[in-house]
């Protein structure tokens, strides 16, 4: 454990500014992660104490865990009847596998191609899949992390259609030249049986038939095989005899074929919308063809084609009517009509119209047998964006409730913040409030895919997952024990009036589409105080209440543009920055007062807001309530930018935000303004920019008393002498600097992209948006126009440069804590800290009522302390900690219903969480401040300001999202670079600790939705519907196969009906068949070594990958290998238990035919 002793570094340093300081410290190496001191402390603020810190390297690791939401850009279906779990392949090569809720699966295949088809080996724990590179692979699911045992690559031809019987162990593989290969599934080695396209089909056919679109065995005779060609010609294959026992022809192509339990007859859809039914007794022409969306013409003739049945399924019942379920097969004369399902039962036809495309669907039946009544209980329809299950034991055909989380992607998820260990009433809070909206109508029965086993495992903290959405709606996830459940919905949008349609262009909204998506959340869990902030630059503040209320909606408007058109000659700067706080106290009233103070201008949209607020009472449900509407207005014409920081404090009554013009802050507890002021006026003199003049735009005139800066510049009056510049230059909304997110929880943004801005008129809305709201891109700067969706390469630097291209600096985070404002402070007072694009941190003293009583009526101020710290490259995030090193937890109000029933009295006593009063002796006479930009992060002692260690994270990079996180009982710095590396820094000495490069960024979605949390946790959107879940703690991945659900469980295979003891024995239709004997290398020879590659798979070396080398590893496996030694030792026992009972009733049955016939001659027989 290594000990860091402040003294000896600070001992003999020669005392400088914080501003030089934090430049000394930044220049002396890049990325070295070394001690780098910048300056002496004060007496005061000298740190004696040892701090120890117990995080090392051996406390990381990282590795994926869990992917919660709907797989993305679905391709393939597959069921397993007895283990009851479902797999679904996708275009990106992944497979999703699901059982019971808890048990959720996710592999990738290597080579990323689309996954064509999945067949499970039934009640055997392994799945086959079929790629788009004509590969087929063979993964074991008898682990908890599937892994694959065996691939094989086809080099000459394109795999189109796999079928494998149930129990057999020999795959038969169509491809797109009408060939039929078979592969053993044991050794994944082709067999040199083929059945040949130009011996399939008659030799007088002169055309080639087309793909092998179907193949199947007879349920009737496992010796006979029915190809499906595509341009209609459908051939039963003896396999045997190796020749076709019949042929048959239909002039329209075959998209799918299904049998009749029986094997007398089998069913056909086509490309005209028909269905054919074939008798194998006639196979000239189908005896029944039936159009069943077609309209009947009046004349007889065959009724109108209507769009291709996709597939079809044709499933027996003993007691009814069999079933025939179809996707597709609509009339082309409406072309509006929604995809569907329609399921003909008997002469009723139902059509189950589908919000999205169906990709497949699959028939639940109670036997795995295709020769017995097949009795369809459920059908499973996966759509391009949705999985339904439709009940078919019901006349009216509900679904059933998924309860999967598979809806995260219902609207595009713009954001997303993740609390790990929040406090654990929580959960049941939250889902109290959320299940009073349970829709009605689903079936009654319990969802029908519910294999595996899942358990709680070790991790018991709760869990909690916040998604923002384009259509204004938050969601809140129950996250704990890597599951996802849905708790709470919230509508931010119902604050709002809606907007009438055809008013679009009368509006003052600045976003075309979704003007309600989340931009930004901030939560706070102790006080659930909930903060949002929209694209249309509003900012909402809700509390959480368990009751009901009817009441209005307060609203306030900011402006937050601020322009000076005089240059002023500069005089020399002889007073104080920033004068006495105590002697601004008149000039409150103006702070607090309306800031809708400038009229319009003829047409020219002034202090109006992007959207209205509803002004009649609403009814506000149970759960989280809208308390304040806060929303920047146009200003002269120019429409509000985007908000690009928040922060939200419980205690102090205040929200803070802050964009690329300025930042305001609201009380939200008395309902006003306190401060709405530009970036450039928090510096005062303490800017320590020489900011260049701009020539001053002459569209207006204001006098000084009308500027648009309020809060802060009624502190001094040298402001009015300085300088200024003409900052309403039109930036673009995603001006932001290379982290910046227009719709994160990343806070980001800064001058950086003026020069594409400036290329837009002045009456563009600021917000671009991309294909739809999920694509609200971050602006990582890029060199040219082109590359700007997907490039990372720097165009701006940090330096004094950036400031000469546009005066504007964003805001880019922002701190609420009890802290040291000033050099000479000898105790912590309220504070806000600013951080800004340009790496400046500016911090304000907020002065609060002193009672409670007085909270409510007296002001709050909000001075300047003068203090200014620097780093390089845009401020990402702040933390403090007290004088031993321990995270110092922001001060909250704990919770109370703001419309109890039993609390009467309004005015009852608010109960505040300091964590850090002033009078404690154990906090010490000193703090640590942790500070971290896009570059470097740097930890300053307090009060003394002196910067005691510097970590250049990154040169030729920048980080995407930096926060400060709790694990194993101590503190660190997590941090995500544009490059894809993670890296994590002991606190408060910032030794690295963790640097991998695993995650490439190659999607803006990633950049714009990575979070850290505490205990080793983090997440990010992996895709438009998928949320990835990883850990970098080392005791986590060794603790991750506990938690893992298994996706194989031991299940009996039901027995087949009607077999008795001598139709077993001396052989029914099917049953003499030996597919062994046929297609094995004895009797059908090698296959050609170039048709095929086999390539050996990592097997279950996989499933251990999670438990690190070494012991661990090495136990992790001895015990896979001991469970599957049982479980074949016990399959062992089962068969030769059945064995001696078949035996026994074969001794038996023979002894009775003895005792008959034993007395009788020969002649009596």
């Amino acid at each position: 454990m290594k000990k860091f002793n402040f003294r000896k570094v600070l001992d003999g340093l020669t005392a400088s500014s914080p501003v030089g300081s934090s430049g000394g410290g930044s220049g002396s190496g890049a990325g070295g992660g070394s001690v780098h001191p910048g300056g002496t402390a004060g007496a005061a603020g000298t740190p004696r104490e040892e701090i120890q810190e117990t995080l090392t390297s051996d406390y990381f690791q990282i590795c994926k865990t869990v992917r919660h939401g709907f797989p993305y850009l679905p391709t393939a279906l597959a069921f397993d009847p007895v283990q009851k779990i479902l797999a679904i392949g996708t275009r990106t090569g992944a497979i999703r596998i699901l059982g019971r809720p808890g048990v959720d699966c996710y592999c990738q295949h290597e080579s990323g191609a689309a996954v064509l088809q999945l067949q499970f080996l039934i009640n055997e724990g392994a799945l086959v899949s079929a790629c788009a590179d004509d590969a087929l692979h063979l993964w074991n699911l008898r682990q908890k992390r599937p892994a694959v045992l065996h691939s094989l690559k086809f080099n000459r031809e394109r795999i189109t259609y796999c079928h494998l019987p149930f129990q057999s162990k020999w795959l038969y593989v169509g491809t797109e030249r009408g060939n039929t290969h078979i592969v053993n599934i044991e050794s994944f080695i082709l067999s040199g049986y083929v059945i040949m396209w130009n011996k399939a089909i008659e030799l007088s056919t002169k055309t080639h038939p087309g793909p092998v679109v179907h193949l199947s065995d007879s349920p009737r005779d496992e010796g006979k095989l029915l190809i499906g060609y595509e341009n209609g010609t459908i051939v039963f294959w003896d396999l045997r005899s190796k020749r076709a026992d019949l042929r048959a022809y239909y002039d329209e192509a075959i998209h799918s074929v299904a049998w009749h339990h029986e094997g007398k007859q089998f069913m056909c859809s086509h490309s005209d919308g028909s269905l054919t039914l074939w008798n194998l007794k006639s196979p000239n022409r189908p005896f029944q063809t039936t159009i069943p969306h077609g309209k009947v013409q009046r004349d007889g003739k065959k009724p109108e084609s209507c769009k291709p049945i996709l597939k079809v399924e044709y499933k027996t019942c003993k007691n009814s009517e069999p079933f025939v379920i179809f996707s597709g097969g609509l009339s082309y004369d409406k072309p509006c009509r929604r995809p569907s399902l329609t399921i003909m039962h008997g002469k009723a036809i139902t059509v189950l119209e589908m919000d999205h495309p169906i990709v497949d669907f699959l028939t639940l039946c109670e036997t795995p047998y295709p020769n017995e009544f097949q009795e369809p209980y459920a059908v499973v329809v996966l759509l391009e964006k949705d999985l339904i299950v439709v009940d078919l034991t019901q006349s009216n055909f509900p679904i059933f409730e998924n309860p999967y989380p598979i809806d995260i992607h219902e609207s595009p998820v713009t954001c997303t913040e993740y609390f790990a260990d929040c406090p654990p009433d929580l959960i049941p809070v939250l889902y109290s409030v959320g299940a009073k909206h349970k829709k009605q109508g689903y079936s009654n029965k319990e969802w029908p895919i519910s294999g595996g086993a899942w358990n709680l495992g070790a991790q018991t903290y709760p869990e909690i997952i916040i998604t923002g959405h384009a259509d204004g709606s938050v969601k809140f996830w129950d996250a704990s024990a890597i599951t996802l459940q849905m708790l709470y919905k919230l509508k931010t949008s119902k604050v709002f009036e809606k907007q009438k349609v055809g008013e679009g262009k009368a509006t003052a909204e600045i976003v075309e589409e979704d003007p309600f998506a989340v931009q930004m959340m901030y939560w706070c869990p102790e006080s659930r105080i909930f903060c949002v902030a929209g694209v249309s630059a509003y900012v909402i503040v809700y509390k959480f209440s368990k009751h009901e209320v009817n009441t209005e909606i307060a609203s306030l408007e900011v402006r937050l543009q601020c322009e000076v058109e005089d240059i002023i000659t500069p005089e020399p700067e002889t007073n104080p920055p920033f004068p006495d706080a105590s002697s601004q106290l008149p000039s409150l009233k103006s702070l607090s007062g309306s800031t809708n103070t400038v009229a319009c201008e003829g047409t020219m949209k002034d202090s109006i807001p992007c959207l209205s607020v509803k002004a009649r009472p609403v009814r506000m449900p149970p759960g989280y309530q809208a308390d304040l509407v806060i929303q920047l207005v146009w200003v002269d014409g120019e429409p509000p930018q985007q908000i690009t920081s928040l922060a939200v404090n419980s205690a102090y009554g205040l929200v803070a935000f802050g964009n690329c013009n300025g930042l305001a802050v609201v009380d939200f507890m008395q309902k006003t303004v306190l401060l709405s002021m530009g970036t450039l006026d928090l510096y005062g003199s303490s800017d320590p920019y020489q900011r260049q003049p701009r020539s001053p735009r002459k569209s207006r005139q204001f006098a000084a008393d009308n500027f648009c800066m309020r809060g802060l510049s009624n502190f001094y009056p040298d402001l009015t002498k300085r300088i200024r510049t003409s900052y309403q230059n039109h930036v673009n909304g995603h001006c932001t600097s290379p982290t910046s997110q227009s719709c994160s929880s990343g806070k980001r943004l800064s001058s950086a992209d003026v020069s594409r801005a400036n290329r837009r008129g002045p009456g563009r809305p600021p917000f671009r948006k991309a294909q739809s709201a999920a694509c609200m891109e971050i602006s990582l700067p890029v060199t040219t126009e082109e590359n700007r969706e997907n490039s990372f390469s720097r165009s701006r630097s940090s330096s004094v440069s950036s400031i000469d291209r546009d005066s504007k600096e964003a805001i880019t985070a922002l701190y609420f804590m009890e802290s040291f404002a000033r050099k000479n402070d000898s105790a912590v007072s309220s504070c806000l800290w600013v951080g800004t694009g340009l790496g400046m941190v500016i911090i304000l003293s907020l002065n609060l009522p002193a009672s409670d009583d007085l909270r409510q009526s007296e002001p709050v101020m909000v001075s300047p302390s003068g203090t200014v710290l620097t780093l390089k490259g845009a401020v990402l995030t702040f933390a403090c900690l007290d004088c031993m090193g321990t995270l110092t937890h922001r001060p909250y109000e704990v919770w109370r219903d703001p419309h109890s029933a039993d609390d009467g009295d309004k005015t009852r006593k608010r109960k505040l969480v300091m964590h850090s009063p002033s009078s404690s002796q154990d906090m010490g006479d000193h703090q640590f401040a942790v500070i971290c930009s896009e570059k470097q992060a740097k930890v300053f002692s307090l009060p003394s300001q002196t910067c005691l260690y510097v970590h250049n994270i990154t040169e030729t990079s920048f980080l995407l999202r930096a926060d400060v996180v709790t694990l194993c009982n101590s503190v660190c710095l997590a941090c995500f670079c544009a490059n894809g590396h993670i890296m994590t820094l002991s606190l408060p000495s910032l030794r690295p600790l963790l640097d991998i490069n695993y995650l490439p960024v190659t999607d803006m979605r990633i950049a714009r939705t990575f979070c850290f949390t505490n205990e080793g946790q983090a997440l990010y959107l992996s895709s438009p519907t998928e949320i990835q879940r990883l850990t970098y703690s080392q005791e986590m991945c060794d603790n991750l196969q506990d938690m893992l659900g298994d996706l194989f469980t031991p299940v009996e295979t039901p027995e087949a009906q009607n077999r008795g003891f001598l139709k077993g024995l001396f052989g029914g239709s099917g049953q003499a068949f030996d597919r062994e004997e046929l297609f094995g290398e004895a009797t059908a020879g090698k296959a050609s070594r170039s048709l095929a590659q086999h390539i050996p798979g990592s097997g279950g070396i996989e499933g251990v990958r999670g438990a690190a080398g070494g012991v661990i590893g090495d136990l992790t496996r001895a015990r896979i290998a001991l469970d599957e030694r049982g479980q074949k030792l016990g399959e062992l026992d089962e068969r030769t238990a059945s064995m001696m009972a078949s035996a026994e009733a074969f001794s038996k049955h023979a002894h009775e035919v003895m005792l008959k016939y034993k007395d009788k001659k020969w002649y009596q027989f």
